[in-house]
Order: C-alpha cells, then sequence, then structure tokens
C-alpha cells in the first residue's frame, strides 16, 4: 500500500497536507501504545457511486475502543463519519481503504496516559491484495504461529488497540520468514483464536460454518459478523465455538475474513493441503465471497442499504 503524497489526511479536526500530518517524537502512544484504530474499506457501487461499508459501526467500535482506554476522542460519532467521508472526496479516490487512528498524544511522559490530549486522524490509501499469495486458483499458505494470541486476561481483546498489534507482528513476520503468507494464532489454551489481523472460518462436513467465538480472544470483526449475517440470510448455519488446531487441517474449506483481507480462501496450513480440491477455494467460500462482494458493490438488495454510507 501507498498513501498518495500529495493528498489530505484529516488530523484533529481539519485537512491537511499529507506531509504536514505531523506528531512529536515524544508522542506517549508511540512510546506506550496507548492508541486504538480502525480499518475500512470505500467502495465503488453499480450505481456509479462510492460508498463506505459499515461506517456507523466501525466508528463507533473506535469510539468504544477508546472508552476502554479512558480516551475522550472530542468528536461524535457522526462527526468522525463525516470526517472520513470527507477524507475519502478530498483524495478523489473511488475505492480505498480507511485508516482512522486515536492516540495519547505530545504532553507528559509516563505510563499514565491521561494527562496528554488525545489525537485523532484519518487517512486514506488504495490497498489492493493484503495477503500475498491468496489468488483465485489457489489459496494462501498458512501456519500456526509459535506465539500465543493475547489473552483477555492480560489486554482488553474487544479494543482495537494498537498495542495488541505488536503480538500479531511478531507471528506475522515469524510466518513470513519461515515462507508462508499468513500465521494462526492460538490462545493459551491452544484453541484457535484468528489469524495475525483477520477472523479465521472453518467449512465442515456438512456444508455450515464454524468460528471462534469472541471470548477465546477474537476481536469482535465486523467484516466476520457481516459473513454470518450473509450466511444465515442464505441458509448457510454458522455456529460460534472452540475450534482445535487439528480441526483446522481435517476441515472441508478455511478461510479469512477481515477489513483489508475481506474474503481469503486458505489453501495450506502447517503443510497440510485443506478440503479435497487440492488447496483450491471451496464452493462454501466461493460463494460467500460472491455475496459479500455484492453486498460491498450496492448489488445486494437487503444489506447493501443499511450498510453502505454512500460519500455524495
Amino acid at each position: 500500500m501507498t498513501a498518495d503524497e500529495k493528498g489530505k489526511i484529516w488530523l484533529d479536526g481539519a485537512l491537511v497536507d499529507h506531509g504536514d500530518a505531523k506528531i512529536h517524537v515524544l508522542t506517549h502512544g508511540l512510546h506506550y501504545g496507548t492508541g486504538v484504530f480502525e480499518g475500512i474499506r470505500c467502495y465503488k457501487t453499480v450505481d456509479g457511486q462510492s460508498a463506505i461499508f459499515r461506517l456507523q459501526d466501525h466508528m463507533q467500535r473506535l469510539i468504544d475502543s477508546g472508552r476502554i482506554y479512558f480516551m475522550d476522542l472530542g468528536f461524535t460519532r457522526k462527526q468522525l463519519e463525516q470526517a472520513a467521508i470527507d477524507t475519502v472526496k478530498a483524495n478523489n479516490m473511488e475505492e480505498c481503504y480507511i485508516r482512522p487512528i486515536a492516540f495519547y498524544g505530545y504532553g507528559k511522559m509516563g505510563v499514565n496516559p491521561m494527562p496528554n490530549k488525545v489525537s485523532v486522524a484519518i487517512a486514506v490509501w488504495k490497498w489492493d491484495e493484503y495477503i500475498k499469495g491468496s489468488g483465485e486458483e489457489k489459496g494462501a499458505r498458512l501456519m500456526v504461529s509459535s506465539w500465543a494470541r493475547l489473552d483477555p486476561k492480560t489486554m482488553p481483546m474487544h479494543a482495537k488497540a494498537t498495542a495488541n498489534y505488536a503480538n500479531s507482528a511478531l507471528a506475522r513476520v515469524e510466518a513470513i520468514k519461515a515462507g508462508f503468507d499468513e500465521a494462526i494464532m492460538l490462545n493459551s489454551s491452544g484453541m484457535v483464536v484468528e489469524a495475525s489481523a483477520e477472523n479465521i472460518f472453518i467449512v465442515n462436513k456438512d456444508g455450515s460454518l464454524a468460528t471462534p467465538p469472541t471470548s477465546s480472544g477474537a476481536l469482535a470483526g465486523i467484516t466476520r459478523e457481516s459473513v454470518i449475517a450473509i450466511a444465515k440470510e442464505n441458509g448457510i448455519p454458522c455456529e460460534e465455538r472452540n475450534i482445535s488446531r487439528d480441526e483446522l487441517y481435517v476441515a472441508d474449506e478455511v478461510f479469512l475474513t477481515g477489513t483489508a483481507a475481506e474474503i481469503k480462501p486458505v489453501g495450506e496450513i502447517d503443510n497440510r493441503t485443506i478440503g479435497r480440491d487440492g488447496g483450491r477455494p471451496g464452493k462454501v467460500t466461493k460463494q460467500l465471497k460472491t455475496l459479500f462482494e455484492a453486498v460491498v458493490h450496492g448489488k445486494d438488495g437487503k444489506f447493501s442499504s443499511k450498510w453502505l454510507a454512500p460519500i455524495s
């Protein structure tokens, strides 16, 4: 991904030039990981307009994450939604990834962040293939990481916090250096939680779906929730339950979900080919991917109308 250096970034209530969106080197969030963020996508729809997918839900989660960290963002959800729309428009982008972030800024150093002002920024950029190696013909290659997912007793997992993703970065780098595309993380009980930055689903032998519950430490992903709703609307049952590592190996299909990754099929885990089709995307994964793409591009009658926020 590359942000347009001639574009605009929304920072603390105003659109500024890309090169002027700067923070101090002693920013609290840089030193102590005291920040929360979101990942959102804007899509071009069939009517020729652009629309942001589940903007309200993402901004509400940003506010909720901030509340967990005692952050007063200083803006209402409606103001943040409008700021995202304004940023997309200012950068003349029909389709893009949107990154809102809130963090404790420059002020007083020390572990306690509360004496410092909270800053909020929104940037956009073009972000196509997030997980390399996951094409249409064959799914991504994954490995189970040696790094366990942070335990909910150690960090608040319902907050999409920057600090949590240091754990994810270690797992992702380990996987890439070992020749894989992405990592799967287990919790302290040895159960599957999610990938480094995506939720994970398996397709059972009967064609139903299963995904780890948020109580396992998994993020309550908005794409995850969307896929569950779309599946149920189309007669595909889905249960939230614990999934063991070896269950991944014998699943009919496995796929990942996330704003950046969207829906990505998995073809191999720990050097074991997934499914019956030589690691190629399975029937249910392809069906859900098609249905999801119809929603985000405004082709679906039920979900598009309530989940898409038009730019104009």
